[in-house]
């Protein structure tokens, strides 16, 4: 088995089997992959076998043959350095503690996210 899929795989297997379909229910991990079943699993476990389905595609995609499929975290970058991952490309606004610090002014004004969370952004 290509191991560019093993990792994902893995972590499927490991969502499957804590689960209450297979936990509590006692069905089997494969029967919980399919319909009916598959609406009780965890949001986890679908983006897992979504995740899953879509690197096996594309170890058959030809426009991924010779660079093969992305890696799913193999560097600081993409694990967001020990803090919280990081969940859209782009560096965050309190990232780096060595940079000069936003204040509400002149330059900045507060506004709020679509989360709910505010924010200060340049006029």
């Amino acid at each position: 088995m290509p191991s560019s899929c093993k990792d994902i795989r893995a972590a499927l297997a490991e969502c499957l089997q804590n689960s209450d379909c297979v936990m509590v229910h006692r069905n089997k991990p494969v029967d919980c992959l399919r319909p009916p079943l598959d609406e009780t699993l965890p949001t986890r476990c679908l983006q897992l076998r979504h995740g899953y389905g879509e690197c096996k595609r594309g170890q058959i995609d030809m426009r991924k043959r010779f660079r093969g499929n992305a890696p799913i975290a193999t560097s600081l970058e993409n694990e967001g350095s020990g803090k919280a991952p990081m969940l859209y490309a782009g560096k965050g606004t309190y990232d780096d503690p060595t940079a000069k610090k936003m204040e509400e002014g002149a330059e900045y004004e507060k506004f709020i996210r679509n989360d709910g969370s505010e924010d200060l952004r340049k006029k």
